[in-house]
């Protein structure tokens, strides 16, 4: 199976979808901030391993204390995808933090900061 093929991309977004539903429904660790959102996740195409891209609405210590909580969990996050996903492998799960949300919102910032010294064209 190659890696951008169709049933990769199909198994991506199986396994996202649950691990979403996972994260937010079945741990009960207080670590683990209820803005916790995966963003995306990567199986490779032998379905041994998962990168799971997470982002998290909070501080550094809020993402931090997240990401300790979910690696400390990846047990059972496992043998719940196990039930919930019908795969030859349950892959090995690693969060990484996804800081694409926080990059974006910190540069709109500073585009709205440039753009509010500028007149508008229609004063002119």
């Amino acid at each position: 199976m190659r890696k951008n093929s169709i049933k990769n991309t199909r198994i991506n977004g199986e396994v996202q979808k649950e691990l979403s539903i996972i994260i937010t429904r079945e741990i009960k660790d207080p670590r683990i901030s209820p803005m916790t959102s995966v963003v995306s996740v990567e199986v490779t195409p032998d379905l041994k391993y998962c990168k799971a891209f997470i982002s998290v609405l909070g501080d550094e210590k809020a993402q931090q204390d997240t990401l300790e909580g979910l690696k400390s969990a990846v047990g059972f996050i496992r043998k719940a995808l196990a039930r919930s996903v019908n795969l030859r492998n349950t892959p090995e799960i690693t969060f990484c933090l996804d800081q694409s949300i926080e990059y974006g919102v910190n540069m709109s910032k500073l585009i709205d900061d440039v753009t509010k010294d500028i007149p508008d064209r229609e004063d002119e």
